[in-house]
């Protein structure tokens, strides 16, 4: 990852001209007349208007002229140049579904920035999109409160075979039969090759052809909606994929050269066009698709020093437009910049959550010995770290990072406890590995099972990654479809970044080829519910569940969850949370295998205990992994 750089000082830029001025979005609310229905105005892309008419926008700041190439026989129509770049026109009878891409001085074809559909990936025709025939039924739907949340991670490509939106539409039974609440999809913005993570997208209003139509991803929002399952979208804003973006060839001034990155030069966010284009994509998602909220990816990689930043700027807009409903943002920071996430007194306190990689290396160290590469930081003591990411929030707030050679994160135990999104698995941590393998193909079962109850019992927002609820072993590797020089720097660059781990020689000869299809094909989960363990592990997850929505939620509804402390020690986990009104909700774990010390035994109503009378049998000592969830009377 990048390392966070100020931004270089702000350049002065023209004003938007009056008729293309982007302002934040008003008030959406959604009466009779329009609930089943909806659409977000965008100023710039393809707007397809009641008289059949669509109205033509780019910016182009670099484009000496514009053709717009309407149809299947791309009839040349020259767009008109407006002030500051802009390049518009308007043409009568334009339905739903025509191809479009536009022509540039040059004689470059390139689709629409602010594509809503392609016709097959970026280097195909844009297609001109009517975002009122969908029919909506969950007309009624407002979301749920942040603190019910049991997140549940997926590719839509690789969640079933075939795959794409229908397969993911395929499961919400069994992820609401599960207790999981909100379905979070890794992003869906087209991306060039018919496979990929999501994280190279290069056209962010258009979800990827290879998934299914926009009407697809918005009936599977419905339908996810009429489950009572929110539904939440990963996102980029970063930066762009490396094949795909023709950005550069007419609007250079959307990135700064002088301010590179791991994915080139950086997204000049001091521009008004350009800030506009992702304030308007979030508004997007949430307004015309109906998603519930956005994860915004990498956050710590944006560079802007503008006042309010970019994600303020989107934050703000986000909860202005949408005072009636339950919208919810969290972050990918590495920074730990506690001040961005809610409970933070001051302006920047916007954001949910962030996921909390501290919790993840703490947990994935105690469970599998690991300690090199970014695991360093934890090896020393996993289980107290742990327990002070479950006490506190974040491992590193301003600590020195001995692996990093600097501080990093900020102060964050007056936060609540929901402001952390906490995981054992997710796409990252998993595909991130050599060879994509999962926690339970590194762990004894009895051992991920106690840190699974740790997991789902605690406060914070939990987060599943797909299969984990029947403990697939199933690897989940990178993959991507890229050609020629591109497909050779991804292997050499994936060679270049496991080197840093000590086990990476024994794995270099077995490296899951990303571009080979084959990899791809492996990481397609393949069901196992109905295998003897995997059904136990199911069996598990749902208990778990059941108990948290019973008894853990209803603490959190009532904002009853005050402070944690932390007496861990050794393998011994032991965190409390103070209980407004007297009281504690308690979690005590041997994370070892062999005997444990004698332990202060939990006392009052026992929620979970991994087995029969282990909460008795830590006063002289259990043995093995095990974990005790309880709820005790105040002293």
């Amino acid at each position: 990852m990048s390392q966070h750089r100020s931004a270089a000082k702000r350049r002065r830029q023209p004003p938007v001209p009056a008729g293309h001025r982007i302002l934040p979005a008003g008030p959406r609310r959604w009466g009779a007349a329009e609930s089943a229905r909806s659409r977000h105005a965008m100023p710039f892309g393809a707007d397809l208007r009641p008289d059949g008419s669509t109205r033509f926008r780019l910016w182009a700041p670099d484009a000496g002229a514009v053709t717009l190439l309407l149809g299947q026989d791309n009839a040349p129509l020259p767009l008109e140049r407006l002030d500051d770049g802009w390049f518009g026109r308007t043409v009568a009878g334009v339905p739903a579904g025509t191809p479009y891409r536009y022509r540039l001085a040059d004689g470059a074809e390139v689709p629409d920035p602010a594509s809503r559909a392609q016709q097959g990936g970026p280097f195909a025709p844009s297609l001109v999109c009517d975002p009122h025939a969908y029919d909506w039924q969950a007309q009624s739907w407002r979301g749920r409160p942040w603190h019910e949340a049991v997140i549940y991670e997926l590719h839509c490509g690789a969640i079933g075979r075939p795959g794409g939106f229908a397969a993911v539409e395929r499961r919400l039974d069994h992820l609401a039969g599960l207790g999981v609440t909100a379905v979070e999809l890794m992003p869906v913005a087209d991306f060039a090759g018919s496979r990929g993570w999501g994280y190279d997208g290069v056209l962010p209003f258009a979800p990827a052809s290879v998934y299914g139509a926009p009407d697809d991803l918005k009936r599977l929002v419905d339908a996810a909606h009429q489950r009572g399952l929110m539904m939440l979208l990963d996102v980029v804003y970063n930066h762009f994929g490396p094949a795909g973006n023709f950005l550069p060839l007419y609007a250079s001034s959307f990135f700064d050269p002088a301010r590179p990155t791991p994915w080139g030069p950086a997204i000049d966010f001091r521009r008004p066009e350009v800030r506009a284009f992702f304030r308007h994509n979030a508004l997007y998602w949430l307004e015309e698709f109906r998603f519930d909220g956005l994860r915004l990816d990498a956050v710590h990689a944006i560079q802007d020093g503008s006042r309010p930043d970019i994600l303020t700027e989107i934050a703000d807009a986000l909860r202005a437009a949408f005072p009636d409903r339950h919208v919810h943002l969290v972050l990918e920071n590495d920074l730990n910049e506690a001040r961005r996430l809610a409970g933070t007194p001051g302006p920047q306190g916007r954001y949910d959550a962030q996921w909390n990689d501290d919790f993840h290396h703490a947990a994935h160290v105690a469970l599998t010995g690991e300690d090199d590469g970014y695991y360093a930081d934890y090896a020393d003591a996993p289980v107290p770290r742990l327990g002070r990411a479950l006490s506190e929030g974040f491992v590193y707030q301003g600590d020195w990072s001995e692996r990093r050679k600097a501080t990093r994160g900020e102060p964050c135990s007056h936060l609540p406890p929901t402001a952390f999104v906490n995981f054992l698995q997710n796409h990252d941590q998993i595909g991130n590995r050599a060879l994509g393998d999962r926690l339970t193909a590194l762990a004894e079962p009895a051992a991920v099972e106690a840190m699974a109850a740790v997991l789902l019992l605690a406060p914070q927002i939990p987060l599943l990654f797909m299969g984990e609820e029947w403990g697939s072993r199933q690897p989940f590797p990178f993959f991507c479809d890229f050609e020629g020089e591109l497909a050779d720097a991804v292997r050499r660059g994936r060679r270049e970044e496991f080197a840093q781990f000590a086990g990476f020689a024994d794995a270099a000869e077995t490296l899951p080829d990303a571009l080979d299809p084959a990899t791809f094909e492996a990481a397609v989960l393949q069901p196992e519910e109905s295998d003897p363990l995997a059904a136990r592990r199911l069996g598990l997850m749902r208990r778990l569940l059941e108990i948290r929505h019973r008894a853990v939620v209803p603490l959190l509804a009532a904002r009853r969850v005050g402070p944690g402390i932390d007496r861990s020690r050794g393998r011994m986990l032991d965190v409390a949370w103070m209980l407004n009104g007297g009281g504690w909700l308690r979690i005590v774990a041997h994370l070892a295998p062999g005997k444990a010390p004698a332990w202060e035994a939990p006392s009052g109503e026992i929620l979970f205990e991994s087995a029969p009378g282990l909460a008795a049998a830590l006063a002289e000592g259990a043995e093995g992994w095990g974990a005790v969830v309880t709820l005790e009377p105040a002293a």
